[in-house]
Order: C-alpha cells, then structure tokens, then sequence
C-alpha cells in the first residue's frame, strides 16, 4: 500500500534535497532513501496516469504497467528510459553488502527522468 507524500513532484524534490545535503554521517544512508523516494515519485505518477485514463493497472506488476506506459505516453524513448530509471532506483534502493550505493551523479540522472516523466503525465 502507498501513502502519498503529497504528490510525486514533492516527492521528488524531498529526494533531491537529500541528494544536495549528503554528509559523511549519513554516508550510505542518503542514496538509498533518496532512489526509495525518486522511486516512490515515479511510481505514483504512472498511479495517477492510470487513474485520468481510467485504467485499472494497479494490480498489475510494475514492469507491466511500463511495457503499457509505451503505449499510453506520446513520447516512447521517455517511456524507455523511466522504465530503466525504474529499475535502476528499484535496485539502488535495494541494499547489496557486495555493492555500492549509488554516486550522485547516477541518481541525478535518475531523478531528471523521473521529473521529465512527472512533467508529462501531471497536469500542468
């Protein structure tokens, strides 16, 4: 069940201000929640695009509703790269003893996909 922050676009920004506020105490730590929430943006913008379109995917898993998402979003090669900004915020939230968090960079470049998303599925 997902308890909305108050909307994907805030969401997004919570995330960004953790990724701008990263201190050695918090190292490994602020990664992590921060893909969890550029996750939980992403996520609850395609909710919304189901809901206006009134379509009923949420039951369906997350990687079905972004195989449909190339169907219902004018733009394709966006509706590619937030499937991979998916995937790739699904396993840096995920933690691995064998592997490192992600830099900042490789999260800002997740977080832009995820804004260009939100930008298109939200109303203006």
């Amino acid at each position: 069940m997902r308890r909305d922050l108050g909307g994907p676009r805030a969401v997004l920004d919570t995330a960004g201000g953790l990724l701008r506020r990263a201190e050695p105490a918090t190292a490994g730590l602020w990664p992590r929640v921060s893909a969890l929430l550029a996750l939980q943006a992403l996520e609850t913008s395609l909710d919304r695009l189901w809901e206006r379109r009134t379509l009923d995917l949420r039951g369906c898993s997350m990687r079905t509703q972004l195989i449909c998402l190339r169907s219902y979003l004018e733009d394709p090669k966006l509706a590619a790269r937030a499937g991979h900004a998916w995937s790739a915020l699904s396993r840096a939230s995920h933690h691995h003893a064998y592997e490192l968090a992600p830099t900042a960079a490789e999260l800002q470049a997740w977080f832009s996909v995820v804004e260009e998303l939100i930008d298109s599925v939200e109303p203006s």
